[in-house]
Parts: C-alpha cells; structure tokens; sequence
C-alpha cells in the first residue's frame, strides 16, 4: 500500500495525542493459512513528555503466558518515526499519513525455549469512536508466516476498564 493514498483521511491520527494515556487491545494471531494460533489482550500505558511517547505494554495471551515490551518512541520529523524496545532488532520505522500509520520492524520473537527473528509490517488506521485497527503481517526470510489483528481503544472511551494487567 502506499500511505500517500490516506493523505487527507479522517480522523487524523497523532501518534503522540493517541498513546498517551490508558489504552487496551484485543488481539489475535492467524498462521499463513488462516488457522487462529493465539488469542490474547494487552494493556497499555503511555506516557508523552514532549520529547518521547514511552508504552509499557502488558500482553496476556489464551494459554496465560504474560509478557511485557517497553517501547520507546521517537517523533524525527515530518510524521516519520523511530522506536526502540528490548526485543527490537535495530530501530522501528514508522510514518504516518492521514488516518493510517505504517510500522516496520525486525524483532526476536519467542517461540518455545529459543527466538525467531522475523520482521513486522503493521498498518494501522485509526476510526471515528477513538477506535484503532492494526494488521500486522508477520515474515521470516521473506515468507509470510502469518497475520496479527489488533483493536485498540482508549480507557476514557470505555464504561469501565475490561480488565487490568499490571500489578
């Protein structure tokens, strides 16, 4: 997709005005063939100081594992963006246009006892309700190993947190 095409789209996302504050995600992953994998919710916390957007993020998936990734995201200018995180190969690119964001990023992802390194190409688009649609197609050396879809929405959007992650 080309971003140049969400230019003018509605509601405009700020990246920075978006994830500051309490938000929550529901998510799951699809393999290459459209078999559900993993379900799981994450809680987010951000928080922008002017500079940096900083999200802790709680992951809970369907089996109870838990984990946890500290982003730390940098504005570098004309909608573009650098991010960084403990399990992030290098620096996360992103740019946004409109209502959509683009996100691309090598990461080691845990699978059983040891990591893959696979790369991410997340496409959000943020709706009218403060609502935000990520789909994420997940590679390894090219090949497709499968899809991720997330919704978003912030806490104040919400009549009452659906649930807590942090203890």
């Amino acid at each position: 997709m080309n971003l140049e095409q969400f230019e003018n789209r509605e509601p405009e996302l700020v990246l920075e005005e978006y994830f500051d504050g309490k938000l929550y995600a529901w998510g799951i992953f699809e393999d290459r063939f459209g078999n559900l994998r993993r379900e799981f919710q994450v809680e987010i916390d951000g928080k922008w100081d002017g500079t940096q957007l900083v999200l802790d993020e709680r992951f809970l998936y369907s089996d109870g594992e838990r984990d946890q990734r500290i982003w730390t995201i940098t504005p570098i200018g004309d909608g573009h963006y650098e991010g960084r995180a403990d399990d992030i190969v290098g620096v996360a690119k992103g740019v946004v246009r409109g209502n959509a964001l683009n996100w691309r990023y090598r990461m080691d992802l845990k699978v059983g006892d040891g990591s893959w390194r696979v790369g991410f190409n997340d496409w959000m688009y943020l709706q009218p309700g403060e609502v935000m649609i990520n789909r994420a197609t997940v590679s390894k050396w090219g090949f497709e190993l499968g899809q991720v879809t997330l919704f978003f929405a912030r806490s104040e959007d919400l009549a009452k947190p659906p649930f807590s992650l942090f203890d």
